[in-house]
């Protein structure tokens, strides 16, 4: 009798053991090794983008996030920065309206006039496609020198640019990663309580 009690003890147990799975990953052998493929996750890329190994895709999403997390990177100090009262001098349109009175995220955007909106929309154009493009081949996607700009980028040994460009591609992921939340905070409205107007 003690034997069939211990028997269906350790079966009823065995039923709640956790089962061993597959090894299953994301990770794709061709990118595996590439930057931005660091522990804890290593290459992600759930939704299999690159799956069929094509360098040329890869590049060019690499370059996309680049991008995207320059942009975001500058989104959120900007939004920090007039979330602190930071403001230029003077007025943004001839009809009196001052810097100081647009305040800030969501509300500031509606607030800038449609003329400096404009420029500003132009401004970026103007940007993305004279300035912000990779016009001589550069070292790594994302590689806007152009034979312009060094700031001692060239002194540096190829561990170290390795390096610094992992530093930039994991502040530019959690650039993102903090835009979206003040964006999303800002429109439910969390964000007045740490930054009243």
């Amino acid at each position: 009798m003690k034997t069939i009690v211990l028997a269906a003890l350790i079966a009823t147990a065995a039923a709640f053991a956790p089962a061993k799975q597959a090894a299953t990953t994301t990770s794709l052998n061709s990118f595996e090794n590439e930057l931005g493929a660091q522990p804890p996750l290593g290459f992600f890329d759930p939704l299999g983008l690159v799956a069929d190994g094509d360098q040329e895709k890869f590049d060019r999403l690499r370059y996309v996030e680049l991008k995207h997390g320059r942009i975001c990177m500058l989104g959120v100090v900007g939004y920090l920065v007039t979330a602190a009262g930071i403001r230029l001098p003077g007025d943004i349109d001839y009809s009196g309206t001052a810097f100081s009175d647009i305040t800030y995220g969501w509300e500031g955007s509606q607030q800038v006039p449609v003329a400096g909106a404009l420029q500003v929309f132009a401004f970026v154009g103007f940007l993305e496609l004279a300035v912000m493009k990779d016009i001589t081949g550069g070292e790594f996607p994302g590689d806007f020198r152009n034979g312009a700009l060094d700031f001692g980028w060239d002194s540096f040994d190829e561990e170290t640019k390795l390096q610094k460009r992992a530093v930039e591609l994991n502040q530019g992921r959690a650039a993102q990663m903090g835009m979206l939340a003040l964006m999303v905070h800002d429109k439910l409205g969390n964000v007045e309580n740490f930054f009243p107007n």
